[in-house]
């Protein structure tokens, strides 16, 4: 029997508590999930990679089943690249699920072997959204109950 390996995809700019809880319901079901950090040349990330891998490594580090991996290109072929079959996904409302759907019917047309699975976030997180966050740190105000770390001062990120 092969491993039942998920992938959890996303820009993570920055990790919220609602992807954490993902990921933790989400070590459950699998044999081993895979953060995946999709890196986007176009994009002017708010969170450089580097310290989202270090700080989410971090989070993560008393579960052997949980790993962090960057990837440039197509989920579904960086999925089958590392042996997943699954893509893991949270829902937090209707307007993620008619995106997520979409999202996942391409993936599975690129990779017939890949299957999501959507877990809804859990009530107290569901408000919770990386965009939310950046604009409240961006003016200088506490983001530490909405994630699993400590995230350094605008100031301090902008110059990394």
């Amino acid at each position: 029997m092969h491993k039942k390996i998920a992938i959890f995809p996303g820009s993570f700019d920055p990790f919220t508590r609602g992807h954490e809880d993902i990921v933790l319901r989400g070590r459950l079901l699998f044999d081993e999930v895979v953060i995946g950090i999709g890196h986007n040349s176009q994009k002017q990330r708010y969170c450089p990679i580097s310290l989202m891998i270090e700080q989410i490594n971090e989070v993560f580090k008393p579960y052997d089943n949980v790993r962090v991996e960057t990837f440039v290109g197509l989920t579904a072929v960086f999925a089958q690249k590392i042996g997943a079959n699954y893509l893991l996904r949270g829902l937090r409302n209707t307007t993620d699920f008619e995106y997520e759907n979409s999202i996942a019917q391409a993936n599975r047309h690129v990779n017939k072997e890949l299957d999501t699975v959507f877990l809804i976030t859990s009530p107290q997180f569901a408000y919770i959204s990386s965009s939310l966050i950046r604009d409240i740190h961006k003016y200088g105000k506490d983001v530490t109950e909405y994630l699993p770390y400590e995230l350094p001062a605008y100031e301090d990120l902008m110059n990394m």
